[in-house]
Formats: C-alpha cells, structure tokens, sequence
C-alpha cells in the first residue's frame, strides 16, 4: 500500500511539474528547437515565411502574431506576450519608451524607409506655386522628419535648424502652407485639395503612389535618418540571448532581403552594418531629448 501511494504522489509531482513547465510562455526551449513569437503588423507578407524556413534549419521554431497597432506590439513586448518584434524605426520606440516608461531596446538593424514628397499635379519642387498647400503626418514621430525633409528641399526654415522634435510653430519662413493631417490621411489629402504631401512608405503603397509622382526624397544613407532607422526589438533584460543574432542574420540573407526589396518597390535601404550598440546609443539620445522637452 505504501508502495503504490509513494508512487502515486511521484506521479502527482510529475504532472504538475510538467503542468508548470508547459504553458503558452513564449520563448521556450525544447531539445529539438527554440520557439520564439515574434511580434509585427504585417505578418502575411512572403518574407515571413522565407525567415521561418531559415530559422527552422537553426533550430528556431518562429511564431509571427500579427497586430493592427504598433503600440500593442510594444505593449505585448513589454508584457512578455511576445519575444521580440519588428515594425518600428528606433524614433516611434523612443517615444513609447519614455511615454509608456517601456524598458524595450534594439538588437539589431533592418532598414531605412523614406518619407518622400509627393505631387499629383506638379513635377518637381521648382514647380510647386507660392504658397501652395503640403499635408504633411502630424504624429510626433514623423512630423519633425518632414518639416526636416521640407527644409532640405528648400521649401521653409525651422527655428536653429530644426530637430527630430521640430513642430510647424518652429516655423520662421515658408514658401508654402504646411497641413499637418493623421497620417492615414496623407494619401488622400494628396488626391483631395492639396498641392503635395509628405508621405510614409507603407501609406504610399497602399494609395498606389509610384516613384513618378515622388519630386523629393531623403538621401538614405546620411547619418541624420539614423533615428529612422528600423530594428528588432526586445525587452532590456534579454538583449543579450544569442537567438536574436540568428534572426537578424536570417534576415538580412539575400532571399530574405529580395522579398522585403519586392514588397517596399525597392524604396529603402538595408542596415545591416548597425550593431545593436549603436542603434541603442541613438536610441539613448533620442529618448534624452524628449525627456528634456518635457
């Protein structure tokens, strides 16, 4: 009898220990593999599925959980919900960080996407009329970059050069009128009552705005897009696991970076020379900055 109760409470131990061990908790490990969930908000593009073949043959077994907001994905990051994610430029991450008091930090670099100029009744910058009206995104993470794009262009002058938190109150002469407008409404500001607009990568895409209607953009390679660049995410506290080198490496491989090339109409620049250490001293500097405006 004693017997087949110490076995049964062996048993119990068992079960619960494996009870414990074996729950929805991303990032865990077995002996064949390493599951990792992966946070993004475009999760049934082709290139998700060349990576998770890669990683496979690493031994990573990768979830992509689709979101519709970026700050859910941070959230879910920062919650542990996911392991890692990716649809941010080190800009967005910097403004959820201090405003969210998130502990998130960046592993590794994938690419630069512009924020172009648009026009559907002018030809270049030259062309556009004294005073004609550009929209450009009023979110905080892109409106500065645009008044720093309308600026290089030659079209206004920000108050000492302008910042990566520039507002149009820093405005001190313009040939034109500035709209700031929701970013989801750049493209059809564009199509409506405006002169041009400044608009981002995915947006363009999705009103079917071609190159031919671009009459200016930002040279991706200058150092000032470094905070615009975007990257792998995860929280502070796991930046070291060595499984993130693997799935920046996986991205960066040539098939990978031919699908997201396909995708975005070659419209970006790939940063695979970033390290981690880099992106995070930008980050640092970006989050500085916006503590000090406050």
């Amino acid at each position: 009898m004693k017997n087949r109760l110490l076995v049964a409470a062996v048993g119990l131990v068992a079960a619960l220990s494996l009870s414990a061990c074996g729950g929805a908790s991303s990032g865990s490990s077995t002996a064949a593999n390493t599951k990792v969930v992966i946070g993004v908000d475009d999760g049934a593009e082709e290139h998700w599925t060349l990576l998770k073949n890669k990683l496979k043959d690493q031994g990573i077994d990768l979830e992509v959980k689709n979101f519709t907001d970026g700050a859910q994905i941070n959230t879910a990051t920062q919650q542990g919900q996911v392991d890692i994610n990716l649809f941010q430029h080190l800009k967005y991450l910097s403004q959820f960080n201090v405003n969210s008091n998130g502990t998130l930090v960046p592993v590794g670099a994938t690419a630069v996407y512009p924020l172009a100029l648009y026009s559907e009744k002018f030809k270049s910058v030259e062309e556009l009329p004294a005073d004609a009206e550009v929209a450009i995104p009023n979110n905080p993470t892109n409106q500065a970059r645009a008044l720093l794009n309308l600026q290089t262009a030659g079209l206004l002058q920000l108050k000492d050069g302008g910042n990566s938190l520039s507002t149009p109150a820093e405005i001190t002469s313009s040939k034109i009128k500035v709209v700031p407008v929701d970013s989801n409404q750049t493209v059809n500001a564009l199509k409506g009552t405006t002169d041009a607009a400044v608009v981002n990568n995915t947006q363009a895409q999705k009103g079917g705005l071609g190159d031919e209607k671009i009459i200016f953009k930002e040279d991706l390679n200058s150092e000032s897009l470094a905070p615009y660049i975007n990257g792998f995410v995860v929280k502070a506290d796991r930046k070291d696991d060595p499984t993130w080198k693997k799935i920046v490496d996986a991205y960066h491989t040539p098939e990978v970076e031919a699908s997201v090339t396909k995708l975005n109409d070659g419209n970006l620049q790939f940063k695979a020379d970033w390290t981690a250490a880099k992106l995070q001293e930008v980050l640092t500097a970006e989050e500085a900055a916006i503590k000090k405006s406050k």
